[in-house]
């Protein structure tokens, strides 16, 4: 049963709507613009451009803008992905209009004044070096440009200080131009109305916007290079990231992937990773594994922290792990309990309905479908003990793996 409804306004932006007999609302406003769009030496530009809509805008200015939805006890927010640009709300259902009205405004009306620019390089150049501060962050990041060598997927979502520091108002406007399109921006609703009203009010405020659908040229990145990379920090323990690119949103095997992350070294205590080598041995306090889908491909890591001395065999105990899931089919009984536990999951993170509405309309705007989660379930559930071992044996293929050391100096 579908539970949603959209609409198309006749400038390309498409509105969703989720009922909830709630007293909040959640909504969202994403735009399929993120970091891997960005040019040549305007790493962060997404980034920043989404720190400055909260600045002046032709009809507000900066305290304006942030009291707007603060006045009346809301939550606003915005986030900057590799592909996306995503502000949101949460709300009483009755100042869901001050929250559309603040969004067009910003969103479409923001002026970039050079001050304000000025200011939030400062931002943003204490956010890098808050960064660079927490290895457990940074070497993500490392990870990543190693991944995607050369390719714009790779490059660290705030940018450099070099790249910050330079710039402008134009390369704002320009990427803008070449980026937002009209055409893939959705406005989400999570809430209790009446959808008539939804449109309505999608009309009063974003049905103006005048059309705009450039095209853009996403080039999906090559096969990475294996390999082992140390680095030293100054810092007191070893961290270690190790894994690969992987299957993109639409791929077949991403529902398989998903389900073997889970059952590697995802939610709970009684992932794989965590039994062997936090439980039985005690070597890391921190050990999980992660799979993010992109449009073109996707990225499988395995992350943990230890003491300098304990990492080879914190190591040696993941690809040990690894090599089971790429040598031993899941029993029956395995593989129905990985399949009950992530369902179950799954139907808890539904209660977070922010998250919930700002996944659907990336899946909106991605793939123009929503799945229900009985849909998500079925394909889970249709997902075989010999896919999950030709998945291991290509994801996990020893001699496609990066490896990736922070170890003190």
């Amino acid at each position: 049963m579908i539970d949603y409804q959209a609409y198309t306004l006749p400038n390309g932006i498409r509105i969703l709507y989720k009922h909830a007999p709630f007293a909040i609302t959640h909504c969202c406003f994403i735009v399929n613009a993120g970091s891997r769009d960005e040019g040549e030496h305007q790493e962060g530009l997404a980034h920043f451009i989404e720190h400055l809509l909260f600045k002046e805008t032709e009809r507000r200015s900066t305290n304006q803008i942030l009291n707007r939805l603060e006045l009346v006890g809301a939550d606003l927010n915005a986030y900057t992905t590799k592909e996306y640009t995503c502000i949101h709300a949460s709300l009483l259902n009755q100042h869901l209009e001050r929250s559309m009205d603040l969004f067009e405004d910003i969103l479409f009306h923001s002026t970039f004044p050079e001050d304000e620019q000025e200011k939030e390089k400062g931002v943003i150049l204490d956010e890098i070096a808050s960064y660079l501060d927490q290895p457990e962050e940074a070497i993500q990041d490392d990870f990543e440009e190693l991944l995607f060598k050369g390719h714009p997927i790779g490059n660290n979502i705030l940018g450099t200080t070099d790249s910050v520091g330079r710039m402008n108002g134009d390369d704002i406007r320009a990427f803008i131009r070449a980026n937002y399109s009209t055409s893939e921006m959705i406005f989400a609703v999570h809430g209790n109305y009446d959808f008539k009203k939804i449109i309505k009010l999608s009309e009063k405020y974003f049905g103006g916007i005048a059309a705009h659908h450039p095209q853009k040229n996403r080039i999906a990145p090559q096969a990475n290079q294996n390999g082992i990379h140390i680095v030293k920090k100054p810092i007191s323990q070893t961290h270690c990231i190790i894994g690969n690119q992987a299957y993109s949103s639409s791929h077949q095997h991403k529902s398989g992937l998903l389900l073997l992350n889970n059952l590697l070294g995802g939610m709970g205590m009684s992932s794989r990773l965590n039994l062997e080598i936090r439980e039985k041995y005690g070597i890391a306090y921190t050990i999980e594994s992660n799979y993010t889908t992109l449009t073109d491909t996707g990225i499988f890591s395995i992350y943990f922290g230890t003491d300098a001395e304990k990492a080879e065999k914190a190591s040696r105990l993941v690809h040990k792990e690894l090599k089971k899931l790429r040598d031993q089919k899941l029993g029956t009984l395995q593989l129905h309990q990985a399949k009950e536990k992530f369902i179950g999951q799954i139907a808890l993170a539904e209660e977070n309905r922010m998250s919930l509405i700002i996944s659907m309309a990336k899946s909106l705007l991605d793939f123009n479908h929503i799945d229900t989660l009985e849909d998500v379930f079925a394909k889970i559930n249709a997902v075989t003990a010999d896919q999950l071992l030709e998945i291991s044996n290509e994801i996990f293929d020893i001699d496609k793996l990066i490896t990736l050391n922070f170890e003190p100096k």
